[in-house]
């Protein structure tokens, strides 16, 4: 069974990536934008490689903590996708539909983690 396809935050977090990759390569060759979309595809991809590598996880704490490192990167690649609008490098109509991809991205992480670590579960 591959669990990556039947994983919903597998899937969105790939089908995110692959945007923020037709993303940069637009940036670099129609902007000629180079410094905020390289940022924004570093951390725009490592989401998606977080939550693989937790699927994948030894313990529940090394799936937490991966989980939670994709939930930093999708919050970074909020930062760089606001920089990129507000410097009119992203029109209004692209911001706002890649920008409901990763609110949804953002709320089913922060979800994943709270519920992982669930404060009667630390010690």
């Amino acid at each position: 069974m591959d669990i990556d396809k039947d994983n919903p935050i597998a899937i969105k977090t790939k089908a995110f990536a692959l945007r923020i990759i037709k993303l940069y390569q637009y940036l670099q060759e129609s902007k000629n934008e180079h410094t905020l979309s390289k940022q924004a595809l570093r951390s725009g991809t490592s989401i998606g490689a977080n939550v693989r590598e937790a699927l994948r996880g030894q313990s529940k704490a090394d799936f937490g903590a991966k989980m939670n490192i994709a939930l930093k990167e999708a919050a970074e690649t909020e930062y760089w996708l606001e920089l990129l609008h507000e410097a009119l490098y992203i029109d209004d109509n692209s911001f706002t539909s890649i920008n409901a991809d990763l609110s949804e991205i953002l709320s089913m992480l922060t979800s994943i983690v709270k519920t992982t670590f669930k404060t009667n579960d630390r010690k």
